[in-house]
């Protein structure tokens, strides 16, 4: 997993319960304590490990650690592919065009960065089906990423997720629908 994520659990921990608790998670979790880069990557099993001693630490179900680091991240995330995103688009749209304006183009870089792979079909002018395929299985960050991001546009998104990896089910299928402020 790329150097980032690592970097922004730990910006996520730090927000949560401060610098020294951050530093007990990274000891509790018995990964390495280490500067971590972003041209870099790290195996998946540390993050994993990172995230399940954070809820921990937090008293909260992993899955919604990982949606509260989603909506938390996102604006770092906007900021680094602001170049890829058009200025008209809104949430949907974003979500909509991550795969091939983003995901595509990291794919393709050096690393062995490997975002999850977004299927993603507009059902209606206010409605988006995206299917979320990952060995990581991290769909509720992907949930957060949505919320972020219909934040940042100053939007309202209802996400219901009729089939789900951690369910059994060969992807996730996470139903987006932006509701009038």
């Amino acid at each position: 997993m790329n150097g980032i994520v690592f970097i922004e659990i730990g910006k996520f921990a730090q927000s949560q319960l401060g610098e020294q608790t951050w530093r007990e998670v990274v000891r509790l979790a018995g990964v390495p304590s280490r500067i971590y880069y972003r041209v870099a990557d790290y195996p998946d099993q540390e993050a994993m490990a990172l995230l399940s001693a954070l809820a921990k630490a937090l008293n909260q179900p992993l899955g919604d650690v990982q949606e509260n680091l989603g909506e938390f991240i996102t604006p770092d995330l906007l900021r680094m592919a602001r170049f890829w995103i058009r200025p008209e688009w809104k949430t949907l749209d974003l979500v909509a065009n991550t795969e091939a304006t983003i995901h595509e183009l990291l794919r393709a870089e050096t690393s062995r960065t490997d975002p999850p792979r977004l299927r993603c079909e507009r059902t209606g002018p206010d409605e988006l089906v995206v299917t979320y395929d990952s060995a990581r299985r991290l769909c509720r960050l992907a949930r957060g990423i949505v919320r972020g991001v219909a934040r940042h546009y100053a939007e309202q998104v209802v996400i219901q997720e009729p089939s789900c990896m951690l369910k059994g089910d060969a992807a996730c299928r996470l139903t987006v629908k932006c509701q009038p402020r």
